[in-house]
């Protein structure tokens, strides 16, 4: 924006220039070759009354003092066609001004004044000067070079004039999208101090509003979370109780260990909700260690609901950078919806290992395949409520890669789940 308010500054301020200067420079021109006409006329007509009344041999002596004087050629042409003075022929402005009419004429030899004088007894009298080019231009070279330097000269004062007016314009504009890239950043308490024109004032305002409403607004959302995730922990205690209370102890251990989960989950779900600013090196997490706990806690259904599970982990750890708990609800989500959208006996895969630099997990079943529209958010067409792949999703982009869905070649789902490169 800067060079271009400069652009189109040294643009107005050429164009304002051109529109004086070029006439002006015409008219030196013109002012120069008129004053050195002026002055080759005023030489000849101080010959007319010699050549109107003297002899030949005075005329000759005073054009010949003349022409010293004013060094340009000059002839007097006399009626019995006595040629006095500088030879020069006998051109039509000669011709025409023995007729009694003084003019001047342009030539190859630049501009001819000829004068007529009249009264002489045996005719009219031509006195003839020519004003070279070089004295008609005398003086016109550096009048340009003068004014092309003056208008380089306002040029550079124009633009220096325009780069600190757009310099001012253009630094409050700075602040304001460095001050949005920080709200972007998640650093909510950044500010931008009014500056500037009115309307970047009133920008600058806005943004502050923004910045301040988008902070009350979380701070509402979160305690509103954590009060609702806070709740749950009433039922929470009621299904731990009656998990204790079953008389089968594999069925009492396999509910207690889900309300564990399911605990593990609200409290990681109070502590994001009043989370403030991220820990370095918090979130982390082994990828191997998560998944094949999952896995092995999913695998009891799978085994109630007559589904293989074909299991493939690289050797841990892989440190990835996604706290334990949240990965822990990905891989859930992968999990539960394949029982939740393939049939009972449906095989499935997970596969966990390196792939071209980052850690990438797959889940591919063997159902009817990946329906349209399945990864957009709140998008079902299962009656569920949308959000699982859109957790794990989440998931994955804050570790730094992302997620992919598609129905596999061979048929059925397959979901890649990249958690970004392994840490170190």
């Amino acid at each position: 924006m800067r060079a271009r308010l400069a652009v189109l500054v040294a643009a107005v301020s050429v164009l304002t220039l051109l529109a004086f200067l070029v006439p002006l420079a015409l008219l030196v021109r013109t002012v120069a070759a008129d004053r050195a006409t002026v002055r080759a006329t005023a030489d000849a007509q101080s010959l007319v009354t010699v050549v109107g009344t003297a002899d030949a041999a005075t005329i000759r002596l005073t054009v010949e003092q003349v022409a010293v004087e004013s060094e340009r050629p000059v002839t007097v042409f006399l009626p019995d066609g006595t040629t006095l003075g500088a030879p020069a022929p006998r051109t039509a402005a000669v011709a025409l001004a023995a007729r009694g009419q003084s003019l001047t004429a342009e030539s190859a030899r630049g501009r001819e004044v000829v004068i007529a004088v009249q009264g002489r007894p045996d005719g009219t009298g031509v006195i003839r000067t020519v004003v070279p080019p070089a004295e008609l231009t005398a003086g016109v070279t550096r009048s340009w070079l003068v004014l092309a330097l003056l208008g380089v000269i306002l040029v550079l004062i124009g633009l220096a004039v325009a780069d600190r007016l757009a310099r001012n314009l253009v630094r409050p504009i700075g602040q304001l999208s460095a001050v949005s890239h920080r709200l972007a950043n998640a650093e909510l308490d950044a500010r931008v101090t009014p500056a500037g024109p009115p309307e970047l004032r009133e920008v600058a305002g806005a943004l502050n509003h923004l910045a301040g409403r988008i902070q009350v607004l979380l701070a509402q959302e979160r305690e509103e979370v954590a009060d609702l995730s806070h709740r749950l922990r009433t039922p929470l205690t009621a299904l731990r109780l009656e998990a204790e209370s079953l008389r089968d102890p594999d069925d009492a251990a396999r509910v207690t260990s889900a309300v564990d989960a399911l605990e593990r989950a609200v409290t990681g779900l109070i502590r994001q909700a009043r989370w403030r600013a991220p820990t370095a090196g918090a979130a982390r997490a082994d990828a191997a260690a998560v998944v094949a706990e999952r896995v092995a806690f999913w695998s009891v259904l799978a085994e109630d609901t007559g589904r293989t599970v074909t299991l493939d982990l690289a050797p841990g750890p892989l440190p990835v950078g996604v706290p334990s708990d949240e990965l822990a609800a990905a891989v859930d989500a992968l999990l539960g919806n394949v029982f939740a959208h393939t049939p009972d006996g449906t095989a499935f895969a997970v596969r966990l290992a390196p792939e071209a630099g980052h850690v990438v997990l797959t889940v591919a079943d063997g159902g009817p395949g990946m329906p349209p529209g399945a990864i957009g958010r709140g998008a079902s067409t299962a009656g569920s409520t949308g959000l699982g792949l859109d957790i794990a999703g989440r998931a994955a982009r804050a570790a730094g890669g992302g997620l992919e869905a598609r129905t596999a070649p061979a048929g059925g789902a397959e979901v890649r789940l990249d958690l970004g490169p392994p840490l170190a």
